[in-house]
């Protein structure tokens, strides 16, 4: 099996590659820095690995790469995981950069679906292949602050619906993975800007899912016989719950 993993040089992404790798898979890791990347194929070798150092929202850059990448190795993609995004910022809406809003529509949405669509012609030729899309329970449960995040993630659980009403008789997959709470990653380190004290706050005294839980599901659905397909999966530490609605008593 061959896995294109798109944000692997950190978090989620990376521990996917370990994990595909470990199973005996074959592993493309895309990502904007090359250090990573590299060092993660020297952990894991370069026969189970390929890199390619790109910013994904660079499609028409990242195409040619993708496709010289798959004839020098003689590969065809098998799996997509479209795990690259991000949150900036948690004020409410009134209060955010636009372009923080923006970017996240460009990492979490159109990068995504312009990389899905650059597979899917290879996938339905030989009725063969699988999407798995990194969503969030932010996509079915706000909380304050996570206005357009949320909406993103909204967007790749319908969108991945909607896949999968078009590609169900193509013999192709299609997977939206939901991760509740997650540390061992830089995304809130991201989401508050470098601001380590912030990022550090949000897991004090929770016990949340780490990369390997989310790697363990992603591969665990990938490697399901082919008639078998998991549609959504939500996942939360036990120390979380989708809480009650709140109520503003002023």
């Amino acid at each position: 099996m061959v896995v294109l993993i798109t944000g692997a040089s950190a978090g989620f992404g990376r521990a996917c590659a370990q994990k595909f790798v470990a199973n005996g898979d074959k592993v493309i890791a895309t990502a904007r820095r090359k250090e990573e990347l590299e060092s993660l194929q020297s952990e894991l070798g370069e026969q189970n690995l390929a890199i390619i150092a790109h910013d994904i929202t660079d499609i028409e850059g990242l195409k040619p790469k993708l496709d010289s990448t798959l004839k020098a190795r003689g590969w065809d993609i098998d799996v997509l995981v479209n795990n690259a995004g991000l949150a900036l910022g948690l004020a409410p809406a009134q209060e955010c950069d636009i372009n923080d809003w923006e970017r996240m529509i460009e990492v979490n949405v159109l990068a995504l679906v312009r990389l899905t669509h650059f597979v899917l012609p290879s996938m339905v030729a030989r009725k063969k292949g699988h999407i798995i899309n990194i969503g969030s329970i932010a996509g079915s449960y706000p909380y304050p602050g996570s206005t357009v995040y949320g909406a993103t993630k909204a967007f790749v659980k319908q969108f991945s619906l909607n896949l999968r009403a078009d590609l169900y008789s193509k013999n192709i997959r299609v997977s939206d993975i939901e991760p509740g709470l997650a540390g061992g990653s830089e995304f809130s380190l991201v989401r508050f800007k470098g601001d380590k004290a912030k990022a550090d706050s949000v897991y004090e005294g929770a016990t949340p899912l780490t990369p390997q839980d989310i790697a363990e599901a992603v591969c665990w659905v990938a490697h399901l016989p082919m008639h078998v397909n998991i549609n959504r999966l939500e996942m939360m530490p036990t120390c979380q719950a989708p809480t009650a609605l709140n109520v503003y008593k002023g």
